[in-house]
């Protein structure tokens, strides 16, 4: 039986998800897949990092991150150094790299990720950054090494699209995309059609924390964009930066604009889509009025779906409902499978 040796950079919502995931099924992979893990490292930015060869008591771990405490006790000594310098001296196989993105340039997490695929490690990440900002650097250095580089989580939080592709539609070409990618935003729509304005839609979406502190990455359009850039990228093999996505957020969106629209059965949405022709694509996220015949009129609140266009299947449409970090954990977990298999 294998025993894979794991560590975590960024111990968040996400981060914890999938440690209680790793837990709750630590007999089904043992059983079924014959892996069995030791969590050696884990970094965070509030709680500090903790590095242990022999391993480190996980449930400790979320007790203590849960609690808002130092994870110092977990081991004799406090790993009081960068990412970078964390993944090197972790001796991990696997590093699950979950630290916030950058939508401008992807950083530190591009480095997290080169500094495991350089040292022989599988990287996992939900971070899209790198997969928009330096995707061939990475799935070079992962091939050049004999190592997998896997980002499942990075879009629709771990439902199974870039697998789908990758894996189980062998010889398939993505023609065009078009779906609900940011469940902030479609959360807000939803919420104006029920009457509250952008204003008061967007504090519910903060208060249950669906959304930031700093909420224009979703309002203005970056997250849709850069799922946008990771799809085309990864799936369609043509390098799409932000600055070539035709970008517009919803926050000119009015109350009176969605109860217009309402009122004669149609509704506003996000809408990211991509179309690849004779190598060329064009890209977008902007608002969109919808009839009731939309595919996308039916998603509602924090849920997401995306409709796919290939050269040999009609439509394909994923849809993914209430997603959280439970979902993006299980996307996680799959590529971990997938790496050590």
């Amino acid at each position: 039986m294998k025993n894979i040796k794991l560590a975590f950079l960024g111990f968040g919502n996400v981060g914890r998800a999938l440690a209680q995931l790793l837990l709750a099924k630590r007999d089904l992979l043992r059983e079924q897949y014959r892996i069995d893990w030791r969590v050696v490292g884990i970094a965070t930015r509030r709680h500090g990092s903790v590095l242990n060869p022999e391993g480190l008591d996980l449930v400790g771990a979320l007790s203590l991150a849960e609690a808002d405490k130092d994870l110092s006790s977990l081991a004799p000594e406090r790993a009081a150094m960068d990412g970078v310098a964390f993944v090197r001296a972790s001796g991990a196989e696997v590093l699950f790299e979950n630290t916030p993105v950058n939508y401008q340039n992807g950083q530190p997490a591009i480095d997290h990720i080169y500094a495991a695929l350089e040292a022989g490690m599988h990287a996992i990440t939900a971070n899209k950054g790198p997969v928009v900002h330096a995707f061939q650097r990475l799935t070079g250095l992962a091939r050049a090494n004999g190592v997998r580089f896997l980002y499942e989580s990075t879009v629709m939080d771990g439902a199974p699209i870039f697998s789908l592709w990758q894996e189980v539609l062998p010889a398939a070409r993505l023609r065009s995309f078009r779906g609900v990618l940011n469940s902030t935003t479609n959360l807000i729509l939803t919420l104006m059609e029920e009457g509250k304005s952008f204003d008061e839609a967007l504090a519910h979406a903060q208060a249950i924390g669906i959304a930031e502190t700093d909420p224009s990455g979703d309002t203005m359009g970056w997250d849709a964009s850069v799922k946008v850039a990771a799809l085309v990228t990864a799936l369609m093999g043509v390098p799409l930066s932000l600055d070539q996505i035709e970008r517009e957020g919803i926050e000119h969106i009015s109350l009176e604009d969605v109860v217009k629209a309402r009122d004669v059965g149609r509704r506003w949405k996000l809408v990211c889509q991509a179309r690849h022709d004779d190598g060329k694509v064009k890209a977008s996220v902007r608002p969109e009025e919808i009839d009731a015949n939309d595919p996308l009129y039916n998603i509602m609140g924090t849920s997401s779906a995306v409709t796919f266009v290939s050269d040999v299947l009609g439509d394909l449409t994923i849809t993914e409902t209430d997603p959280g970090p439970h979902t993006t954990a299980y996307g996680l977990l799959a590529d971990f499978i997938r790496a050590v298999c």
